[in-house]
């Protein structure tokens, strides 16, 4: 009997000091132990699948990575670089990842296909697409392209310049010669052209870091018209955030995508108020082209996001009418665009915990400062 009672005498000591050591340590869950140490918070992975390259065009995803804005929400976010042959909607329907960057025509087109998308934070609020030409032509007007050789980028790229054109009375396939623009402004530099599509944040810069070889100087804007799709009323919405329709109906989804929303408005917020800070972002993750024109991008980029007024990232009704319009009449939806494919309830969520944190969303002071153009974009 002595030899029994000593035995769980021992075994209910061993149990005691497991017991005892474990309440000193810190748990899976982040509580301090006796040394202060915190365990790591697990944090929710997710991917955002970008439209095109590395550039400021993306600044503000890139600047709430290196501000912390993401870990602060909890979220591991890994930022996929598009590029000519990637389709942010395939990914994302693919599941490779959770986010996607696209312009809102392109994620009705989806939608219209049977791809259910739905676009949960509008960041741009007004189009970069612009039509130019050269100011000393005898275009003074877009009603002027009559008979004129006119580029722009197809492929679901056009319509905005077509609505445009038809608006003032001018059929796209009868009144003037369309032609197939390159990524490139080689076609126009060179006068092959008499007018060529251009993003202002893009391919508007591409030509003033050119030099003009009568001048040995570079172009200057005052050599140009620029015709914004904006101005003519047929500037269809461009960069949004979309996700897939059956994963956010997932309530834990929603909680992931007001986080990624917040935390990816506030790196655009950073980037208005820091923007050089977010040009070396964009230059540290290995952009295409060079400084110079990224900064040009970034400040452009800005002008297309503030002054907002309804908020950062909120769908304006009447804009999204306007795009689902243009989208139906050229023929990128054969169906009317249903309200089913944008929410503002992930937007607005996050842009309310923003106010709450003194956090400006709108924008209402912010006025665009010039940047230098630089030969070559360097």
């Amino acid at each position: 009997m002595q030899g029994r009672r000593s035995w769980w005498t021992t075994a209910l000591l061993v149990v005691a000091a497991l017991v005892l050591l474990a309440g000193c340590g810190g748990d899976d869950n982040g509580e301090a132990g006796e040394d202060g140490d915190t365990a790591p918070q697990q944090r929710d992975r997710v991917t955002l699948q970008l439209k095109w390259v590395t550039q400021a065009q993306f600044a503000g995803y890139y600047a709430a990575e290196e501000q912390g804005y993401y870990e602060d929400e909890g979220l591991d976010v890994t930022i996929r670089p598009g590029g000519p042959d990637i389709v942010p909607e395939q990914v994302v329907l693919g599941g490779q990842a959770e986010f996607g960057i696209n312009w809102l025509d392109n994620t009705l087109a989806t939608r219209d296909e049977g791809g259910q998308i739905v676009n949960v934070a509008q960041v741009f609020a007004r189009s970069g697409m612009t039509e130019i030409v050269w100011a000393d032509s005898d275009i003074q007007d877009i009603t002027d392209l009559r008979g004129k050789k006119v580029g722009v980028w197809l492929g679901g790229n056009e319509h905005k310049l077509f609505a445009a054109l038809n608006k003032n009375g001018l059929d796209p396939q009868k009144d003037v010669e369309i032609v197939a623009q390159p990524f490139d402004m080689n076609l126009f530099i060179n006068r092959e052209i008499d007018a060529a599509a251009a993003m202002t944040y893009n391919e508007l810069a591409q030509v003033l870091e050119t030099k003009n070889p009568e001048t040995d100087e570079l172009f200057q804007l005052e050599d140009l018209r620029v015709f914004k799709m904006s101005d003519l009323g047929t500037g269809a919405l461009e960069d949004g955030i979309f996700v897939r329709e059956d994963w956010i109906a997932d309530e834990t989804n929603q909680d992931i995508a007001r986080r990624f929303v917040k935390a990816s408005l506030k790196g655009w917020v950073y980037c208005r108020d820091n923007p050089d800070d977010c040009v070396d972002y964009v230059l540290a993750a290995g952009p295409t082209l060079g400084e110079g024109h990224q900064r040009w991008m970034m400040n452009e980029i800005n002008a297309l996001i503030w002054p907002n007024e309804t908020g950062i990232g909120i769908m304006d009704e009447d804009d999204f009418g306007n795009t689902a319009e243009i989208a139906e009449s050229y023929g990128v939806i054969k169906n009317p665009a249903s309200d089913e494919a944008y929410r503002t309830d992930i937007a607005e969520a996050a842009v309310e915990e923003l106010r709450d944190e003194d956090v400006d969303v709108n924008g209402e002071d912010w006025e665009k400062p010039d940047v230098e153009v630089t030969e070559g974009g360097e």
